[in-house]
């Protein structure tokens, strides 16, 4: 059903597969093989389950008109009626994507009620925003300004911890052995005292993970050391481009969530730079980035013949990268905490709501998106 898939909140979904992201092996074109499923586990708190908001809205469907009628926001397309209608008091943000236009009665009351409206390509880039006179970017904002000292910290140790751990997850689906100093790096990220120290940490384990990761290539491929700006060979253009479309995701998320997303936590604010999507884009590196870059070479989506002189893909090899990088994140997993059902996207999206709880004070500590096996 449309208002189930294309107009939406950001709620739990209880149904249960198995993530394709546990072996890392399924062919890019065909669904993951599932296994029986495993029940909802009994022992998790139900705070967990009201975890993210249900005040942020998506609306997807192509065509459609966003209103207000009384005291509840819809949502119609022409020839098909009501798709969806959301109690106006309980909303503080919609996601618009493409084709969708909205009423002047749907504005005046958004700016009422202090709803932001936030504007992407159908693709997700961000393009804009309707900030209202009352809004709640302005505490979200003033919040994560005033974060520095133990509670940024804090934040960032979760997420180097993330990415290590999952740096160590992804080497293992491979069979690639002599992982024992990250497992060292990743127990000394929660002992670290400043975020100097913890920087340090993460950059020995970032050398480690890249010494390690010609172990997860087959055939003709290689991978000496991590090369960028420019990248000097075909996997690493591969894994700058893995990482830039990722960012994407992420600042994306940021927005949709009304974080600034050039103020980071663990990365050093720069003029034009990203830095908080850096920051939460870590944990994705291993897991998602480099996973999807090399299935791509392993099973022989991609060769050497698709990239050109300067290491970039060729036209057609591009075309042909974008639509497998939008199957990959559109892919299912059980979510390795909250045990429900959640695309690779929505995942993101979801960190970004925890991120954001972070910041705020909502939770006492970030949880970053950990694969164990």
């Amino acid at each position: 059903m449309k208002e189930e898939t294309e107009t939406y909140r950001e709620t739990n979904d209880r149904t249960h597969t198995d993530p394709d992201a546990e072996d890392g092996e399924a062919p890019i074109e065909s669904t993951p093989e599932t296994e029986p499923e495993e029940p909802t586990p009994t022992s998790q708190p139900k705070a967990s389950e009201g975890i993210f908001d249900d005040s942020v809205v998506y609306v997807t469907t192509q065509g459609s008109v966003v209103g207000a009628t009384g005291g509840r926001i819809t949502v119609a397309i022409k020839g098909e009626g009501l798709l969806a209608s959301f109690p106006m008091g309980q909303l503080d943000t919609i996601n618009i994507f493409g084709n969708i236009q909205f009423t002047t009665q749907f504005v005046a009351r958004a700016n009422e009620h202090g709803i932001v409206l936030n504007y992407f390509t159908q693709f997700g880039k961000y393009r804009g925003s309707f900030i209202p006179e009352r809004n709640t970017i302005a505490e979200v904002r003033r919040r994560q300004y005033a974060l520095g000292g133990k509670q940024a910290l804090l934040i960032a140790q979760k997420i180097v911890q993330g990415k290590i751990r999952n740096s160590r997850t992804f080497l293992g689906r491979k069979g690639v052995t002599g992982t024992e100093k990250l497992a060292d790096l990743e127990a000394r990220t929660q002992a670290a005292q400043t975020m100097d120290e913890l920087r340090g940490i993460e950059g020995e384990a970032a050398s480690i993970y890249f010494s390690l990761l010609d172990g997860c290539l087959v055939g003709d491929w290689t991978f000496a050391k991590r090369t960028r700006r420019p990248p000097e060979d075909h996997i690493n253009s591969l894994l700058s481009l893995t990482y830039t479309m990722m960012n994407n995701e992420v600042l994306s998320a940021l927005r949709q969530y009304n974080l600034d997303p050039f103020l980071g936590v663990m990365h050093a604010d720069r003029h034009g730079r990203p830095a908080l999507a850096l920051d939460l884009q870590e944990e994705f590196r291993p897991i998602f980035c480099d996973a999807f870059a090399i299935r791509l070479i392993n099973q022989g989506v991609l060769t050497h013949d698709d990239f050109a002189k300067n290491n970039h893909l060729k036209d057609y090899a591009f075309k042909k990268y974008l639509g497998k990088y939008d199957d990959y994140m559109k892919e299912e997993f059980k979510h390795p905490k909250f045990g429900y059902t959640v695309s690779r996207r929505k995942a993101v999206r979801m960190q970004a709501i925890l991120l954001r709880k972070a910041i705020v004070g909502e939770l006492d500590e970030y949880y970053p998106l950990i694969f164990k096996r």
